[in-house]
Parts: C-alpha cells; structure tokens; sequence
C-alpha cells in the first residue's frame, strides 16, 4: 500500500482576523472611532487587534456580534485559526533545523509500508516521522533513543545506523500495541511451552503465526511479526511495552523454520528470565550473558542436550524424521540441529521449510 503523498497548499503566513474585522467595518462604512464607540474598545485596542498584535478575546467576539451583527463564533473560530497558524509557523521553524536528522530515517521505506505519510515538503514530512516514533520534537526522540544506560546494552547497529534500527524495533511497538493481550502472567508462560513447541508441526505457516499470538496474547505478550529493515541485521528483540505487557519482535531474516522458532524462544528465554526495563537485541552476538542464556534456553526448550549424539549420529533422512516423530518437532528443526552439531550446513536441507512474508 502506497500513502498518498499531500500537495496542499500552506502558505508561510497568517492573515490575523483583524484584516476581516477592517474590511466588515469598511463595508458597513464605519470608521475605527465608531467601531470603537459601539463596541466599547478603544480606537487603540481595535489598531492593535487589526494588525493581530491583540487577540479577539470572547468579549470582543459577543461586542462585535452587536455592533456589526456578525455571529461571535465566527470571530472565535477565526482567532482561533490564526493563533493555530502562528503556533505552526513557529513549530515549523524550529523543526526546518533538525532536518540532518530526517536523513538518517529511511522514509522512503516506511512511506512504501504505508506507515508514514509522505509530504511534498521536508518540514511536512519530518513532522510526519516525529509522529511515527510518538514523539514533538527530535530532542525528545534523542531522549528516547540514545539514554546512554540503554545504548551500552544494545547492538552496534544502533552507533552506525540508528535511524534503520530505530524504525524497525518502533514498527514492532505499533504492531504490538494494537494486539489486544492480557496482563503478564509468567506461571501461564512456561505453562503454555509445551503447546507453543508443538506448534512447529503446523502445517500452515499463517495459521501457525495466528496460533502463536493467540497464545502469548493470553499470557500477557505481543508477538510481533515485522518485515526486515535494511542494514538492521537482527534475528529479533524482546520489550516491555508495559509492566503488564511484553513484546517479542521478529522477522524472516535467512529464517528456516530451525531458525524462527530457535529466534522466538530465545525471545521467550529473555521475558521469563531478564529485567523488564532492558531492550534486548538478539544481533547473534554472544558477549552478553543474557544472550548466552537466552541461547541456552531456546535450544533445550527445543531439543533437550541429551538428544544431541543420537542427532548426529543421524545419517538419513528417515533417520531425521524418525527422531522428529520422537521428538515431537518440525523435521526442519531437527534437521537445523543436526547442521549445527556437524557443520554440515547443507546436509538435510530440503527438510527445512522457508517462511516467507505473504
């Protein structure tokens, strides 16, 4: 879908209502000094609210509605506008010096996903941006996206592309926030394992997803499922949107099946077991023993470690899905276990199935 790019016209001025109060007394052949008579304002008062240096206040808007028999909602709505204006003006620029940011924001792709609407004017659209990241100001998305607490424990993606990274990981917190889940309840979670796990037998990719989110929406997480971003080479990342509300983000990056579901429990490892005021980026680094444990969990939730000789011990595919059956699992993910264990990368290969975006 294709936002429709704005072509209106705005003018870089406002006309104040004042110059439609001189014209209403001009055509009722009223000088300033008998406006002011009827209205009760003096003649300085009304020089002023002409050239808009004094606002049309409610009294004056009920006082010209006697004198010259225009409505006061009229000369209300009519300030009202021009103030609005002025405010926009202003806004505008302050904004016109933050546009060396708007470069570093891929635009062009979040206008091409229909999330941002795009602007014929640089202003227009960096005020678009601002509001897809919920923010009024790019001090404020610094705030939010460069605390140093929270870089140190993120990417290096975030240091050399910030903008990319940024937009994916606010993609997932819009995604996630629309899906309607109930308050966090760990004890539901790992109750709830096992029927996640036996989803990696479903036949149908999109009928799995839909699963997927069913179930962790009833244990309080948003599963978000966010087409990849150029030059943010992730496999996923865990959130908290809320105390009561946690959000796993993935993609299809290279994703099999062995790594999709490896991607989603490394997620889960990182909501049952990490703080809940950490965003955690799974980048494929090991540094962090977070991200070791978080390994750790996905692959013996998957295949416990006391599967692994009689996996690599496999030589057929009959074999591979003879321990599948056993194991209750996808063969694919056997089969991805089996390229790790032997660095056969492309033994069985056929076994795993592509997910692809629809």
């Amino acid at each position: 879908m294709k936002a429709n790019r704005q072509l209106t016209y705005q003018p870089d001025y406002a006309i104040p209502p004042g110059e439609t109060l001189r014209e209403v007394a001009e055509s009722l052949g009223m000088t300033q000094q008998e406006l002011g008579i009827r209205t009760g304002l003096t003649v300085q008062s009304l020089s002023r609210i002409i050239k808009g240096d004094q606002p049309i206040s409610y009294e004056t808007a009920n006082a010209l509605e006697m004198a010259a028999g225009v409505p006061a909602r009229f000369w209300n709505n009519l300030e009202a506008r021009y103030r609005e204006r002025l405010t926009l003006l202003e806004e505008n620029k302050r904004l016109a010096g933050d546009l060396d940011w708007l470069r570093s924001i891929p635009t062009a792709e979040l206008v091409r996903r229909g999330v941002l609407q795009d602007h014929a004017d640089a202003v227009g659209l960096l005020r678009n941006t601002l509001s897809f990241y919920g923010v009024s100001s790019v001090a404020a998305w610094h705030v939010l996206w460069d605390k140093p607490a929270v870089a140190a424990r993120r990417s290096p993606c975030f240091e050399s592309h910030p903008g990319p990274a940024s937009a994916w990981i606010r993609l997932g917190e819009l995604q996630a926030q629309k899906l309607p889940c109930q308050p966090y309840n760990r004890e539901l979670l790992v109750q709830r394992i096992p029927a996640l796990r036996a989803l990696t037998r479903a036949a149908d990719a999109t009928a799995m997803s839909e699963n997927i989110q069913q179930l962790c929406a009833a244990c309080g997480v948003a599963l978000a499922l966010v087409q990849e971003m150029k030059k943010v080479p992730w496999n996923g990342a865990t959130k908290w949107l809320s105390p009561g509300k946690a959000m796993i983000l993935l993609n299809l990056r290279g994703k099999g099946e062995d790594r999709f579901w490896f991607s989603f429990f490394h997620e889960v490892g990182h909501v049952l077991h990490d703080s809940k005021k950490d965003l955690l980026i799974n980048d494929g680094s090991t540094a962090d023993p977070r991200e070791q444990r978080a390994n750790a969990y996905a692959a013996e939730t998957l295949i416990p470690a006391s599967q692994n000789a009689r996996i690599s011990a496999a030589r057929t595919v009959k074999d591979i899905q003879r321990l599948a059956d056993e194991l209750e699992l996808a063969p694919g993910i056997v089969a991805g276990r089996y390229q790790f264990l032997t660095n056969k990368w492309g033994a069985f290969k056929p076994l795993i199935r592509k997910f692809v975006w629809t």
